[in-house]
């Protein structure tokens, strides 16, 4: 463990389009920030192919060229960007109180106040063709991604609200959509149910799970085999979309952020206020609805403004 403790205004966690928008808003307030982009870097768009619906890019841009630039972005108002994972932290319950952070499990920071944007990691099946084919065919985001695959045969795997969601979304914009149940019936509400299955373009496959994602550089068919009968199918698809859902990265607060069931920060109202005093949430870390690219950099600067907010409210109260 480092002797050196270092005493800092904004700390924030993960690099993502929550956490760099957050640190632009941050730098220009004069906060100083320092971020910490933890062990994936830029976050899940550096494994999108294309991004064509953030605004502000008319003819679409890489993922990963866009954290790229989101990064000079924020580095160019003052924020300093470190390579390093937070392994714990130890969070003030107290108004002005000060936020004690570990990174890499040897350097020591204390913060003012802590934005938290760790964002959540898509769930995916664990076989060797769908991961290597992930930017080539295979994503967990049809919104995000569907429109790619306009006029073709895709297949989405999943059976709860989320897949159902995506599968009718798929539904309007490519021919076919078969959709992948591992058990008897949909873990989807009713009306989700009901929905999916009066739309005539998609199939559902009922104990059916994938073998294999067929291709070599992009996805060309599916291998998919009945969990109750062994019988195995091939189809000809372009897309394959997994729904199976997120884990939201937030195991290390866990304890001293209050999270719902599923690990997800709860905020406090409209803002993005965690339980603790100078603690804030943005992006996919507080956000299991939209999951999109533009809403987290939106719940970012909020999470800026807010500490901004705070430290004032602080300074003002030392003051009186």
């Amino acid at each position: 463990m480092s002797d050196t403790i270092e005493r800092i205004k904004c700390l924030i966690i993960g690099s993502g389009p929550a956490g760099y928008t957050a640190a632009i808003y941050a730098a220009r307030a004069d906060l100083k920030p320092i971020m910490y982009t933890g062990m994936e870097p830029g976050g899940q768009l550096t494994t999108t192919t294309e991004v064509d619906n953030f605004p502000g890019y008319p003819e679409g841009i890489d993922g990963p060229t866009m954290m790229v630039q989101l990064q000079q972005q924020a580095e160019r108002f003052g924020t300093e960007v470190r390579i390093g994972m937070v392994t714990s932290v130890d969070l003030s319950d107290e108004v002005g109180g000060i936020h004690k952070v570990t990174v890499d499990n040897t350097t020591q920071i204390e913060a003012e106040t802590v934005i938290i944007s760790t964002g959540a990691t898509a769930k995916y099946l664990g076989l060797e063709s769908e991961q290597r084919l992930r930017g080539g065919g295979v994503s967990a985001c049809a919104v995000c991604d569907g429109f790619f695959y306009k006029g073709q045969d895709v297949a989405i795997v999943g059976g709860g609200d989320t897949a159902a969601e995506e599968a009718s979304y798929l539904a309007n914009i490519c021919t076919s959509v078969t959709m992948l149940v591992r058990r008897d019936e949909m873990r989807a509400s009713k009306a989700m149910q009901h929905r999916v299955n009066s739309i005539k373009n998609i199939d559902i496959r009922y104990n059916t799970e994938v073998e294999e994602v067929l291709g070599e550089q992009v996805v060309e068919g599916l291998r998919m085999v009945n969990n109750q009968t062994g019988e195995k199918e091939e189809i000809e698809i372009t897309g394959l979309f997994v729904a199976i859902g997120h884990k939201p990265n937030t195991d290390i607060f866990k304890g001293q952020i209050d999270m719902d069931d599923t690990g997800y920060i709860i905020t406090e109202g409209k803002s993005t206020k965690t339980n603790k005093p100078g603690v804030f949430a943005s992006g996919d870390v507080q956000d299991k609805e939209y999951r999109q690219a533009v809403t987290a950099a939106g719940t970012g600067c909020m999470a800026a403004l807010d500490a901004e907010r705070y430290l004032a409210s602080v300074e003002t109260a030392v003051e009186a």
